[in-house]
């Protein structure tokens, strides 16, 4: 019912307002980046994209990509309120078997990659008060990105354009804080940006707490007119992220705010370490051929306290130790012929390295070695992305990837009463999309898409069985068909998109059981996706605008029952009062439905409804500019599950959303 009221709502303004403004706006063109040598017009793409300027978004504490990401069709962005469990971020419903980070949907920022070679990502290694734009490819053309069906979440960051320094400061509820600061250098022919935060907070629940640091270090240089170099440098340090667990449908009912009783006794934790350095070399683009080089080195160390011994000899144990190592390249050309043809032709190559030890949780304290290994992944693609333009009208996209995907498994832990788990896996696809897309005038096009991928499961996920210790080499790759067909339009005052998909997927990777932290997974047969996706942009008046976004997904096993982790109704709507130059309040309404937390649907999390306030204003005095604002988030102190636990073997399968709060920050900023 709230779904239909705020779409009925959002289409209920005159086309008196519509018509008057439609004389004073020029419509301009959208540029989506399909490849980093040669981005694409939105409106000859063939495919549902989102490209949103993160201003638009409300103000906050930037601490969860979850932030980033409202207001978009199709993606479900969960927060948990648990910094030891990351965001949990589903896309057309790929991804929702996550107990933790991200999976069937690739992340990626300024075209280096977030995931994994095994398609793992999280989002906790971004700083994310850098990106400036974001852009989500959902269906068949997404399927050219390799080693994940699901689709593709790309952040941006704008070079440094002028000389300064900004220094922000924030806080709220729950002794929470966080610090940024930034100075951006700029010469003529290079900028440099160095930034930095302090995050530290109580968390809403008892063991809630978590402590981070980010560096991060930005050179850009032009060696020609033509050509730009780009240097990366990461450092992420989070010493401390307490895990309060999820809790059972009936403790989350008598007291949301409650924290499970395990997680004190074993004193459950997390720390992570991640630094990362990259270099992209890219022409620049125009009516010429471009190209780019991606290469990227990175260091991931994780040490986690789970809610249980783990004392038997081939449990595993129950502290993990995790050093990662990974590297990657991916370099593409883009060749234009006849001013109709444009193609791109790429290669990625990508390796991550895992020595994992585990040891038995001595309450809180790590006791014996339980786990010795070495782990490697390696995936080696191939791809290449045509268009065609028929006609000032017609135009064709088509894609193609090989991708070849490695895994193999070193056993070091070896004893009478637990044999070598050594093993090794090799999966190996061919992806391909093709779409058409018809203008049919300046504002309106149709277009539609089909496309077949595939994805992998990561060697975390491969490393349980529920009857062995050692790779769960059972574990194969899922399939995926998927058609696509979709109406966008661009207006003076107004702007969406409406698509409609359906997708079939044969073994797709599902949670077998989740027990106090240790997930195992297996194939299921035939999985189905099918629904429509809505996002509109409306500038209703001269100081009134408003954003929404509907998506309705039926995501079912061949059985009927429903996918857990997937909501088949989210909704969005930010309506905003822009009362003064630079000053605007929000009125931010969001709505999820139901969720199953199980395979047989007896476990489900209720739909909610939040609602939040949002203001922000900027003051510009000379070369200064001073930046409040303010997020009330929640006013209603509304109840509900941030994320479910998929298939949680003890009944923990909720995980507590925020009640009220109150969230403040302060910038200020020198320009020279």
């Amino acid at each position: 019912m709230l779904l239909s009221s705020i779409l009925v709502a959002s289409l209920a303004a005159t086309t008196e307002t519509s018509a008057t403004l439609a004389s004073a706006s020029v419509v301009v063109d959208e540029v989506i980046v399909v490849n980093q040598s040669q981005p694409r017009p939105a409106d000859e793409t063939p495919a549902a994209l989102t490209n949103l300027d993160l201003d638009e978004q409300p103000e906050g504490l930037r601490v969860d990509a979850a932030e980033l990401l409202k207001g978009v069709a199709g993606v479900q962005a969960d927060s948990r309120a648990n910094y030891a469990q990351d965001t949990r971020i589903t896309l057309r419903g790929f991804g929702a078997r996550s107990a933790f980070g991200v999976r069937g949907v690739i992340l990626q920022l300024d075209g280096i990659p977030l995931s994994m070679p095994d398609g793992q990502a999280q989002t906790s290694s971004i700083l994310l008060d850098e990106p400036a734009n974001v852009q989500i490819i959902r269906g068949p053309l997404a399927t050219i990105y390799g080693n994940s069906a699901g689709g593709v979440i790309q952040w941006f960051s704008e070079r440094p354009q002028t000389t300064q320094v900004q220094v922000d400061f924030m806080a709220g509820t729950s002794d929470t804080q966080r610090q940024h600061v930034q100075a951006d250098y700029v010469s003529e022919r290079s900028a440099v940006r160095l930034a930095g935060a302090r995050f530290r907070t109580d968390g809403p629940r008892q063991h809630n707490s978590a402590e981070r640091d980010q560096l991060a270090l930005r050179w850009y240089y032009d060696l020609t007119d033509s050509v730009e170099m780009i240097v990366r440098l990461d450092d992420n340090n989070a010493p401390l992220l307490q895990d309060p667990g999820s809790l059972t449908p009936a403790d989350w009912q008598a007291d949301p705010s409650q924290t499970f009783g395990g997680a004190e006794r074993f004193n459950t934790r997390k720390s992570i370490h991640h630094q990362q350095m990259s270099l992209s070399v890219r022409s620049s683009v125009g009516n010429k051929s471009g190209w780019h080089l991606n290469a990227w080195r990175g260091w991931r160390d994780v040490l986690q306290y789970l809610p249980f011994p783990g004392s038997d000899t081939r449990s595993s144990g129950a502290v993990i130790d995790l050093q990662r190592s990974f590297t990657g390249l991916d370099a593409s050309y883009d060749i234009h012929w006849n001013g109709q043809w444009q193609t791109t032709l790429g290669a990625h190559v990508a390796e991550q390295v895992d020595r994992r030890y585990g040891f038995v949780n001595d309450f809180g304290q790590r006791g014996e070695l339980r786990r010795n290994e070495r782990g490697e992944v390696s995936q080696t693609a191939l791809y290449s992305l045509t268009d065609w333009r028929v006609n000032e009208h017609w135009s064709v996209t088509a894609g193609l990837r090989y991708s070849d995907v490695e895994f193999s498994v070193d056993d070091y832990f070896i004893l009478p009463e637990n044999p070598d788990d050594s093993g090794a896996q090799q999966q190996h696809a061919l992806s391909w999309s093709l779409g058409a897309n018809y203008q049919i005038s300046d504002t309106w096009r149709v277009f539609a898409a089909r496309g077949h991928g595939f994805e992998t499961a990561t060697l975390t996920e491969m490393a349980y069985s529920n009857t062995e210790t050692g790779l769960n080499t059972a574990l194969g790759p899922a399939f995926n068909d998927q058609w696509e067909v979709g109406v966008s339009w661009q207006h003076a005052a107004a702007k969406g998109q409406l698509s409609w998909f359906d997708i079939e997927t044969t073994d797709e990777i599902v949670v077998d059981q989740s027990i106090d932290g240790r997930t195992t997974y297996t194939n299921a047969g035939l999985t189905e996706r099918y629904g429509a996706e809505l996002e509109v942009s409306w500038q209703l008046a001269e100081n009134w605008d408003w954003r929404g976004a509907a998506t309705w997904l039926k995501a079912t096993y061949g059985n009927g029952n429903r996918l857990p982790g997937v909501a088949e109704q989210t909704a969005y709507s930010q309506l905003n009062w822009n009362y003064l130059l630079n000053h605007r309040l929000s009125l931010i309404t969001e709505y999820r439905g139901d969720i199953a937390a199980t395979d047989d649907n007896n476990v489900m999390a209720p739909s909610h409804t939040l609602w939040h306030i949002n203001w922000r204003a900027d003051y510009v005095f000379s070369n200064w500019q001073v930046s409040p604002w303010l997020q009330l988030h929640n006013i209603g102190d509304t109840k509900y599950v941030g994320a479910v636990v998929v298939n949680q073997g003890n009944g923990r399968a909720f995980e507590p959303g925020v009640g009220r709060e109150v969230q403040v920050g302060f910038g200020l900023s020198r320009r020279w």
